[in-house]
């Protein structure tokens, strides 16, 4: 088997990293930079043969693509649960601003943004002060029915 070069592995990066345009799948391009990395690891080693060659593209592709799914493409989704209103009911908030007599409505907000919005204005039979906690029973408009959450 003839003994591959650097720039055979560059060039079998890029031409698979320029795949990963033609082919959304956004896994093609770790088996790219696989061959890169082995491209440098032969600056470093020309004597490398072709099976240590092999292997180490193979583990270098498995351990980015790995390292894509479990690590990095996790921490990249959106945290919001956004929807319907509907995904709202059950969730606990904090009260911010308690409705006072003049005014029904109070406002709270969600450790997470829920439906895009972190504050969310409330209605509530029990009377809550700043700080309580509340969990949401029903949904009015844009308005939140919530009821105060027993300790």
């Amino acid at each position: 088997m003839p003994q591959l070069e650097p720039w055979h592995w560059v060039a079998f990066g890029m031409v698979l990293v320029m795949l990963e345009i033609v082919v959304p799948s956004f896994t093609i391009i770790w088996f790219g930079l696989g061959a890169i990395i082995v491209s440098a690891l032969l600056f470093i080693s020309p004597d490398a043969s072709t099976s240590l060659q092999l292997l180490c593209w193979t583990i270098s592709s498995s351990l980015l693509t790995a390292g894509w799914f479990l690590v990095l493409q996790p921490r990249m989704k959106d945290r919001t649960r956004a929807g319907s209103l509907e995904a709202l009911l059950g969730q606990c908030g904090q009260v911010i601003t308690p409705p006072h007599a003049d005014a029904r409505r109070g406002l709270l907000r969600f450790s997470t943004p829920l439906v895009g919005e972190d504050e969310w204005q409330f209605i509530c039979e029990d009377t809550v002060a700043s700080g309580d906690r509340v969990t949401v029973t029903d949904v009015s408009g844009n308005t939140l029915i919530v009821q105060k959450k027993s300790s």
